[in-house]
């Protein structure tokens, strides 16, 4: 689970930034905090991977606290959420490192957005000790590419839905280009291996997936692995 640090100092938005987090599958809050001071006892206890950081607030504001972790090296990602739309701090920000910058007020769909693009990088290069120019390129790609007029978005076929399209993707995002079986992902997303047998077909029709029949011991088992850098294609579905 990639584990989420809020630090905001206005008590309404901190508790809707902790309930969008626990709405996101492969989230967990870590802990919130009103100031920069209770985020540097946080971190100093608990590893973060991900900090959703006002800008505004008390005391240190969040990007000269962005600048102080890291000339520490502190290892944590940071999404910046801020009511200023200032060029100039946008900037500041994302030459400190910042991942995303939400401006206030958002809505779910751009906070999903936001945190489905980190997860989805996060498992990518999670244990990876080399990465090649295609994985970069995409990953660097921060939101879907726009939509050519080859690439407008697609209707999915009847009885699929894009809820369960998106749930079973994160499932498959999560096996990091393991190959993985329909039990693997009907177990992963609690979905029945009959729906799941669906969508997995879906996905290497269009060329998402690339499938394979594995022989051994009593039946074939077919067995899916994602190609590298076909993200795109799935971006029209969903």
């Amino acid at each position: 689970m990639i584990q989420v640090l809020v630090v905001e100092d206005d008590p309404m938005v901190a508790a809707l930034n902790k309930q969008y987090v626990e709405q996101m599958a492969g989230f967990t809050l870590s802990g919130v905090a009103s100031n920069t001071d209770e985020a540097i006892d946080h971190l100093a206890r608990v590893k973060v991977d991900l900090m959703l950081l006002d800008v505004y607030m008390p005391g240190l504001n969040g990007l000269d606290f962005l600048k102080r972790i890291r000339e520490q090296n502190a290892d944590v990602d940071v999404i910046l959420i801020t009511a200023a739309s200032d060029i100039e701090q946008i900037q500041r920000s994302l030459r400190l490192g910042a991942i995303d910058y939400l401006i206030k007020p958002f809505e779910f769909d751009r906070f999903q957005e936001a945190l489905l693009q980190y997860k989805n990088n996060y498992y990518r290069l999670h244990n990876k000790s080399s990465v090649s120019q295609q994985e970069l390129d995409s990953l660097f790609q921060k939101k879907s590419r726009p939509f050519s007029n080859q690439e407008k978005p697609q209707e999915l076929p009847k009885g699929l839905t894009k809820n369960t399209l998106q749930t079973i993707n994160e499932s498959i995002l999560a096996f990091d280009g393991q190959a993985f079986s329909t039990e693997d992902i009907a177990e992963a997303a609690n979905i029945s291996r009959v729906s799941v047998r669906k969508y997995l077909k879906f996905l290497t029709e269009i060329g998402y997936l690339e499938e394979d029949l594995i022989y051994g011991v009593g039946r074939p088992i077919y067995q899916y692995r994602l190609y590298e850098g076909k993200q795109y294609i799935i971006d029209s579905y969903l």
